[in-house]
């Protein structure tokens, strides 16, 4: 994939910053609505909870999950994974950085759960993988920052 110009200068400029918890993400029923809708006021960063049709999906510390997993029932769970945040403010109007880092670590055979905020990227990528991830993110940065 061809990295434009605009997109090498946010990633030459980007801090990859791996979260030492681990991380997992959950479906819970929207039947649990209400009980979710609690959990926002208690969270610890980084989480995140997102409200959709068919679910409520949250994203939290696998500790901080486990101790509240018992109320809840039909969830599914995913994890361990590692947080890896992009640390730098992002323009909304750059267009394709995601795409970079997605391909790259696609080629490199590494899954990834993408999220954003405001005014950073995350993703979120299997614990056995993340130092795979980590390499190549520092390669693609390091390249960025020669061109």
């Amino acid at each position: 994939m061809e990295i434009s110009d605009s997109v090498k200068r946010f990633l030459a400029g980007t801090e990859v910053v791996v979260h030492p918890d681990d991380y997992t993400i959950v479906s819970i029923p929207r039947r649990e609505e209400a009980k979710a809708r609690s959990l926002m006021c208690n969270l610890e960063p980084f989480s995140s909870v997102t409200f959709d049709k068919a679910e409520v999906s949250v994203v939290l510390k696998g500790e901080e999950w486990e101790g509240l997993k018992g109320r809840f029932s039909g969830f599914q769970e995913e994890g361990p994974y590692r947080l890896f945040t992009f640390d730098i403010v992002l323009d909304l109007s750059v267009v394709g950085f995601l795409a970079a880092v997605s391909d790259r670590l696609a080629e490199a055979g590494v899954s990834i759960y993408a999220m954003s905020t405001y005014l950073r990227d995350h993703i979120l990528v299997k614990k056995r993988d993340a130092d795979k991830a980590e390499k190549t993110l520092r390669n693609l940065i390091e390249e960025c920052k020669q061109s």
